[in-house]
């Protein structure tokens, strides 16, 4: 078993596997509960994907799909592209999607980080917020409010806040 850093995360949600999918792939849905980031993982395996901030803004995340079977594994590569985070190598994000009893076992699996990740620390803090504001959506129709102002939003973005 390796010692570097790796996040985990299992959540169920009262939804199907086809509706969890589109919400972690189409970009007009991602903004409903991901505070305004738009991200696009809709592609096929080799192709980009995007995390964009909020309300037009530069590109926050980059990478590559590196698995994609509807409606039931998504993987990409995650590399922040601020300064501050680019030197880090990219990191990698696993979503498996099963159905449980009428509903959606979510596990995410973000690993990839070297020691002393400060991406690792930020998505630490990110994931739970996103991956509730997630489940609250699908479920209720509703996300979640972000933990931070809006006039903090992008800093927190930067530090990895918003996932």
């Amino acid at each position: 078993m390796s010692d570097k850093p790796r996040f985990v995360y299992v959540m169920y949600i009262a939804s199907t596997p086809d509706r969890v999918w589109q919400a972690l792939t189409d970009p007009d849905q991602t903004e409903q509960y991901w505070f305004g980031f738009r991200v696009a993982a809709g592609g096929k395996v080799g192709a980009t994907c995007t995390v964009r901030a909020p309300a037009g803004g530069r590109d926050f995340e980059k990478g590559v799909i590196l698995e994609s079977d509807p409606p039931r594994r998504l993987s990409y590569t995650w590399h922040p592209q601020y300064d501050e985070f680019k030197q880090e190598r990219p990191s990698r994000v696993t979503f498996e999607l099963v159905p449980f009893k009428g509903q959606v076992r979510l596990t995410i699996v973000h690993d990839g980080f070297d020691d002393g990740s400060k991406v690792f620390e930020g998505i630490s803090r990110g994931w739970p917020a996103v991956l509730s504001s997630l489940k609250s959506f699908l479920e209720t129709g509703r996300a979640l409010e972000p933990s931070w102002s809006a006039e903090d939003q992008e800093g927190h973005a930067r530090a990895g806040a918003s996932a």
